[in-house]
């Protein structure tokens, strides 16, 4: 039988997130849990979905962007709400009823956080507000990311996410900020995961649609298929930890298993997790990695170049190893996916 996530009775609500309750043959079914994702139709939130409909078919599902770097309008039979994370009254008006909060919203990348920092600052930072603030007054548990960035450059490997805060750049300030505010809020009042996560790549399917982003392993593949020569950024020895988007969305579903358990035991406060793999590369190496295979798999010869580094604020360590074994020990997550694996089919 499946295990049964039984009330949790707190001073601000009772909720029931119960699953299936078949020991005695009953067949009896019992409230089922109502999960809320943000950012619903980006790169991570539209797979987020996915996943979610193919782990637990019967659980309620609510997704919701403002679809400014959006990709689909729906995933399965699950319709994306127009909704804002800034407009507040809107956005609780949605929550409603949700027991777990996946918040992937964001303005994301460097880039776009430097070019845009007024927006970036309404929704990485007033945005997430909002949200853990709607988990504070109905008990909903929450998980979030706030990236590496926020290390700057490590000073010990393998990196952990209990290391010292020093981001070097405004997308970096704004996840940080993030991060503490839920950790503020959190406390005595609702569960959450707060996730470190490294660069992601890969792509994938929703509904016949490609997901992507030009992420750097992207990129190269990208430039490739277009007869495009590779541009590293000088040195091209600093390194990246690299995880697949799709190892990234099972996680999710794995922490609201988890955040559940938590609410069934009135368990409140922050617990910190890496997300990444044991693949830390340097830039030039996933572009030799794409020269490669693009001659094997496609008969491309493909060029690299060295070029100035237009950008600051940008860790230039060489080498960027990840301690995941908390993820593993309580969230049982691990990758599933590896970087030339994902290159080839890129490619392909």
């Amino acid at each position: 039988c499946e295990r049964s996530y039984r009330v949790a009775t707190t001073g601000r609500r009772s909720r029931v997130v119960t699953k299936y309750m078949n020991s005695d043959n009953s067949g009896q079914r019992m409230e089922t849990p109502t999960i809320a994702v943000t950012g619903a139709a980006g790169y991570i939130g539209s797979r987020v979905l996915v996943e979610f409909q193919e782990a637990h078919p019967g659980w309620e599902l609510i997704a919701l962007d403002n679809q400014y770097t959006g990709q689909v309008d729906s995933v399965g039979d699950v319709d994306i709400a127009h909704v804002d994370i800034r407009n507040r009254d809107r956005l609780e008006e949605t929550l409603s009823g949700s027991d777990v909060v996946i918040h992937l919203a964001a303005v994301s990348g460097v880039d776009d956080c430097e070019k845009n920092p007024d927006l970036a600052y309404e929704v990485n930072v007033t945005g997430t507000n909002n949200i853990a603030w709607f988990c504070r007054k109905t008990g909903a548990a929450l998980a979030f990311p706030f990236s590496m960035a926020v290390l700057g450059d490590p000073k010990s490997f393998p990196i952990t996410a209990d290391q010292s805060r020093d981001p070097l750049n405004w997308y970096g300030r704004t996840k940080w900020i993030g991060e503490r505010s839920i950790e503020a809020l959190a406390d005595g009042s609702f569960p959450a995961h707060l996730f470190m996560k490294s660069n992601l790549y890969g792509e994938h399917i929703v509904g016949g649609t490609t997901v992507s982003k030009p992420t750097v392993i992207n990129f190269f593949a990208d430039r490739a298929l277009s007869g495009d020569t590779l541009t590293v950024y000088e040195p091209g020895t600093q390194a990246r930890n690299f995880v697949h988007v799709v190892d990234v969305a099972r996680m999710y579903v794995r922490s609201a298993e988890r955040l559940l358990e938590d609410l069934a035991s009135d368990t409140t406060g922050t617990e910190l997790y890496e997300i990444a793999s044991d693949e830390d590369l340097s830039v030039m190496h996933i572009a030799e990695t794409v020269q490669r295979l693009a001659g094997v798999k496609r008969d491309i010869d493909a060029d690299i170049e060295l070029v100035e580094n237009p950008g600051e604020g940008e860790t230039m360590v060489e080498q960027f190893s990840v301690d995941t074994s908390k993820a593993l020990a309580r969230l049982g997550w691990e990758t599933r996916r590896s970087v030339s694996e994902s290159i080839r089919s890129l490619l392909q």
